[in-house]
């Protein structure tokens, strides 16, 4: 007997899902037996459903689509936050809900996981607010609708929502008879060649400059933005797509963050008589609090299904092709490019090697750590802030959540992302305080064999709270832990981790070169810093923040 549940499995691996996240619940464990028994499908459980959509999340970043499964109710509010990033930051993770039988939704039964109130729709009603697409399947449509919802996170890159009760789970189809497919390209050809003809006009005889975010990512557009910069265009990212584009390359200015740039990046960006936007979406913390001073006028604004220039917009128009068109222009703009930019300058060390840790030397030491290949992931606080602007090695990945903001994430995350990329080591970086919320999953890490390195940055406290307000106040303190110890409490043992900690770069330096020479197990490195020491860029953008909160 083949089943509905059977077949949601089937669409999942035939979309490139190896692994399912989640915790198991009444109403979804029937289901879990046809992921857990399917050939292509390996079961994540983790410690709790918060954890489990950030794994996912991370785990879709780097595979291209995640997927998790809740219980009803209980289960799927505890992962709305994880959700809601994934939609915020355009992340396109399936989000399936075992749910009671039809019957008992007809009869209004005041079941357990509910409100009391005989109704069932609350929790999908409050879904729709953070996906592109959800189902609550019946017998009668569950085959197209499972199908609506995949081709939806499909072209949205945003999560979906399937409610799956029991009942229907069991119920008899058949298998699908040919693959989803990737929907085709929506790019009329009208646009498309108005569009070169207008960007042809108007990049003539002018410097052009390129700036890059995340959703050339997000819309699978990076191979023709590599195209593009490859003329030797000048070009930067925001810290949002930082790693997008080969941060080695001679004509990387580096991250544009406003008024808060190298006084390069910014000239760069600012100054070129024209500049094409791959991507990109302002952001409060992108920008320093919108202190960027672009003018849309003298833009090629490239969207993901759109383009722009000046006030002009050309529709529909995939970003991809736009892309190609501009790459096909550029040799000529590159005739008018300058030279290649100048290398950035040495870091100069504040404190010896043997004095304590500061912030702005443990972030160029962490830096110069990475090696080609690793997933570099770092927390929304002192990590995110003090790594944004290091030079990291080609073909690393960055990834970070300054849209939405959850301390926490990137430690779920973080193991997600290795399990989606086994031959590439994840390197998490997070505060003390961030890693409190989600620290159980460090379980997960080891039990699955992902053998990555977890910095926990301990100043004693929310730092990047103290420099926005309060900074003394007792609200940013938290309990100290002993860190090194933890990894052994939640099931590790001497073979899979490795902890060690660092108070003085030597130490730092010391720490990273064992984690080099430890790859087969997880090795954690508490580095500990002042809590009032705060990374250049955060100083600067708790300014903003202050202010933002005052007026």
């Amino acid at each position: 007997m083949y089943t509905v549940a059977d077949y949601i499995a089937d669409r999942l691996a035939d979309g490139g899902i190896k692994h399912v996240f989640g915790v198991p619940g009444d109403f979804n464990l029937e289901f879990l037996d046809h992921i857990a028994g399917h050939d292509k499908l390996q079961w994540i459980g983790n410690a709790n459903e918060l954890n489990a959509g950030y794994a996912a999340d991370g785990y879709a970043r780097m595979n291209g689509i995640g997927a998790v499964v809740t219980t009803f109710g209980v289960g799927e509010l505890s992962i709305i936050n994880a959700i809601a990033g994934s939609y915020a930051e355009h992340v396109p993770v399936v989000h399936i809900v075992g749910a009671p039988p039809t019957d008992a939704q007809a009869a209004r039964c005041l079941l357990h996981h509910t409100l009391g109130d005989g109704d069932f729709s609350h929790f999908r009603r409050m879904a729709e607010e953070v996906t592109c697409a959800t189902a609550d399947l019946t017998p009668a449509d569950a085959i197209d609708e499972i199908d609506r919802v995949l081709r939806a996170v499909q072209v949205h890159r945003r999560p979906g929502y399937i409610l799956v009760p029991t009942d229907v789970a069991r119920i008899d189809v058949t298998p699908p008879s040919s693959p989803l497919g990737e929907t085709p390209s929506s790019t009329s050809p009208h646009a498309l060649e108005e569009f070169r003809s207008a960007a042809t006009t108007f990049l003539e005889g002018r410097t052009v400059a390129v700036l890059a975010d995340l959703l050339v990512h997000r819309m699978g557009a990076t191979p023709n933005l590599v195209n593009l910069l490859n003329h030797g265009l000048p070009h930067a990212t925001l810290t949002w797509g930082k790693t997008l584009v080969n941060e080695d390359n001679p004509y990387f200015a580096g991250v544009y963050v406003g008024a808060a740039s190298e006084p390069d990046v910014r000239t760069t960006v600012e100054n070129s008589d024209r500049l094409i936007m791959a991507g990109v979406q302002f952001t409060d913390i992108t920008t320093a609090g919108f202190s960027h001073t672009i003018d849309p006028t003298r833009c090629v604004n490239i969207a993901a299904d759109y383009a722009k220039i000046g006030e002009q917009t050309f529709a529909p128009l995939h970003m991809a092709d736009a892309l190609d068109v501009l790459a096909d222009l550029a040799p000529s703009c590159a005739d008018h490019a300058p030279d290649a930019l100048p290398a950035p300058p040495p870091h100069h060390w504040i404190a010896h090697a043997d004095e304590p840790l500061v912030q702005d030397d443990v972030w160029p030491t962490l830096a110069g750590a990475l090696t080609e290949g690793n997933i570099v992931v770092a927390d929304q606080g002192t990590s995110f802030f003090g790594l944004a602007k290091m030079r990291f090695p080609a073909n690393t990945t960055f990834i970070g959540q300054p849209l939405w903001g959850s301390i926490g994430y990137t430690l779920p995350a973080a193991m997600g992302a290795g399990l989606a990329c086994p031959d590439r080591r994840p390197v998490l970086v997070i505060g003390d305080g961030s890693a409190q919320l989600t620290v159980q999953e460090l379980g997960t890490w080891m039990r699955e064999g992902v053998h990555g390195v977890v910095i926990v940055v301990n100043n004693a406290g929310y730092t990047v709270e103290r420099i926005i307000h309060g900074e003394n106040a007792e609200y940013n303190n938290i309990t100290a832990w002993k860190w090194r110890e933890i990894p052994h409490a939640l099931g590790g043992t001497d073979d899979t981790v490795l902890t060690v900690k660092a108070t003085t770069r030597a130490e730092l330096e010391e720490a990273c070169e064992l984690a080099q020479n430890n790859q087969d197990r997880l090795v954690l490195i508490e580095v500990c810093t002042a809590p009032h020491d705060y990374p250049a860029l955060l100083t600067t953008m708790s300014h903003v923040a202050a202010d933002a909160t005052t007026t």
